[in-house]
């Protein structure tokens, strides 16, 4: 029995009557996180894990009246079949959905890391008979170093732009890696200013009960004042823009995990790069797909054919399907409008 099927607008469940991350407006939607390739605008009705939530309204904006969420753990019925959310560990209030339903058990990733960190509730393993795992990453050459020490290197690097006069630039995605690389900062080195699209989304953040160090929206800071010593958290998009040119002398880094491949930080044209990421990599990808207990994987969103034969050739029953998701992308490029003129004027 295959509990989802594939369409024109996604996986859809047949007994349930909804879709899980569709790419089109649909009656009902069940979402796995608030980022721009899995959270669709207009669908009428949406569920999310209840951390979740702000940042989904957030995003939503006036898509949300038809908004509902429930707990990690918590069970609904939906026409029989039923649904549960459970910690993914990408972003805040990302979830790995559970569907049961005549015996089976099918649970789908979205989106996640297994490395803990405070910015949202850890992955949690999902026992299930099929499984469909993202593999935005994967290939053998992508293994990440610890976070601590990427943390440790971001904030030598600030520290050294800092001597030096420098102010440093830090690019990461608004909506999750942004809050992310802000908690690993340290605050003594200097001021931490932020993009309007990511202090938005930080304030959010804050008000879910995540901790997150003092911020200063980069618009409200002088030269002379708030940007001696300064680190800038701001989206990949405004990279070489006038926003980025108003504070002058800088060094630019970029945090992904794209950044594992030599040559993506020349093609990116920043100063450095910090392989930071929110997905998993290659041996955290095939731990988290053994800890399900899955007899069939479904393999989407990255580099599906090398995952697809290692489990083929490891005794599972094991295939890619299509998708529209991007990966890891830059979220701020649909925001842009929540900045004023003033946020890209020199």
């Amino acid at each position: 029995m295959s509990l989802l099927t594939e369409t024109a607008r996604g996986l859809y469940c047949t007994a349930a009557d909804c879709y899980i991350d569709p790419w089109a407006p649909v009656p009902r939607a069940l979402i796995t996180h608030a980022h721009g390739d899995h959270l669709t605008w207009g669908c009428e009705r949406y569920l999310v894990a209840r951390d979740g939530e702000g940042v989904s309204r957030e995003r939503l904006g006036a898509s949300a009246s038809g908004l509902e969420s429930i707990a990690y753990g918590e069970r609904r019925d939906i026409n029989g079949v039923t649904v549960s959310f459970h910690p993914a560990g990408h972003i805040l209030g990302s979830a790995q959905i559970r569907l049961e339903y005549g015996g089976e058990v099918w649970v789908v990733s979205g989106d996640y890391k297994t490395d803990p960190d405070p910015t949202c509730a850890a992955w949690e393993p999902v026992r299930c008979h099929t499984f469909i795992t993202e593999s935005t990453f994967g290939l053998p050459i992508y293994r990440w170093p610890s976070q601590q020490q990427v943390f440790a290197d971001i904030n030598a690097w600030w520290a050294r732009n800092a001597s030096d006069g420098q102010v440093s630039l830090l690019y990461g995605y608004a909506l999750g890696k942004a809050q992310r690389m802000l908690a690993g900062l340290d605050p003594s080195i200097g001021p931490i200013l932020t993009h309007g699209a990511v202090e938005r989304m930080t304030q959010v953040y804050r008000d879910g009960g995540i901790a997150m160090p003092s911020t200063i929206y980069a618009l409200t800071a002088t030269k002379a004042s708030a940007t001696s010593r300064a680190i800038v958290v701001a989206p990949p998009s405004v990279d070489g823009s006038a926003w980025a040119r108003r504070f002058g002398s800088t060094r630019a880094a970029f945090a992904s995990g794209w950044m594992q491949v030599r040559g993506a930080r020349r093609r990116r044209g920043v100063d450095m790069g910090f392989t930071l990421s929110d997905h998993v990599d290659w041996p955290q990808l095939l731990s988290a797909i053994s800890a399900t207990g899955a007899e069939r994987v479904w393999v989407t969103h990255g580099f599906t054919g090398p995952v697809v034969k290692w489990l083929n050739d490891h005794g599972l029953d094991a295939r890619a399907i299509a998708t529209r998701y991007e990966g890891e992308r830059d979220d701020a490029a649909v925001d842009t409008a929540i900045d004023s003129a003033a946020d890209v004027a020199p």
